[in-house]
């Protein structure tokens, strides 16, 4: 019996092929940033907790493990290093006078300007796609990391939808949520993933929020 030729539209299905690019994406993401980390004489996970020092400033060794999702023993470690190569001093802690705070040098503050730059190449395949675009992703984006949360398989991002100031879809048109805390109307183009004023709402609040953004979605 003659073999049957195979048509274009006997494609997998449509999830697993978007899972397959962001796997791709993945890939030359790690390939970036390996090969950025080695020319600056870094580990990944060193890049990450000076670029992660340099935004949110001063932090004790578990808030970064919390922040990037990994283990105590491997900060602890990346740190020791870090503090040897004098990019990173330990400072007392105020809130806990046994702990200390992790704070970046004044060479640790310029190394910080390159890291932060590693995925900068991701940002100019980003512009390729137009404005609508752009917050059709933003928005899907936001879906799947909440989704991951929810499973347990990432860190807790301080995103938009998460946090006690957001009212989604308080009115109709281009700019439907509001932000309480700067007192201003957002559209899907104004929406975080990580926002330094983030403060996480309570679970039932998160629950009825999300609900709400996610219905027109």
């Amino acid at each position: 019996m003659p073999r049957k030729t195979p048509s274009p539209l006997d494609a997998p299905p449509l999830d697993r092929r978007i899972a397959t690019g962001l796997h791709k994406l993945g890939l030359a993401l790690k390939h970036q940033t390996w090969s950025q980390a080695s020319a600056d004489g870094l580990s990944p996970t060193q890049g990450q907790i000076l670029a992660i020092l340099a935004v949110d400033g001063a932090l004790s060794a578990s808030e970064v493990a919390a922040r990037l999702g990994i283990g105590l023993p491997t900060i602890s470690e990346a740190v020791t290093t870090l503090t040897d190569k004098r990019l990173v001093r330990r400072a007392p802690d105020q809130r806990h006078p046994r702990a200390r705070l992790l704070r970046l040098t004044a060479a640790g503050s310029r190394l910080s300007a390159r890291t932060r730059a590693w995925p900068e190449f991701l940002t100019h395949a980003v512009r390729s796609l137009s404005d609508a675009e752009q917050a059709t992703l933003l928005t899907a984006l936001m879906k799947m990391i909440r989704t991951l949360q929810e499973q347990g398989q990432i860190p807790i991002s301080r995103m938009c939808a998460t946090c006690t100031h957001f009212r989604p879809r308080v009115r109709s048109g281009a700019t439907p949520h509001h932000c309480a805390f700067v007192d201003a109307p957002m559209g899907s183009q104004h929406l975080r993933l990580d926002c330094d004023d983030h403060e996480p709402a309570p679970e039932d609040q998160q629950r009825i929020a999300w609900a709400r953004f996610a219905s027109a979605v």
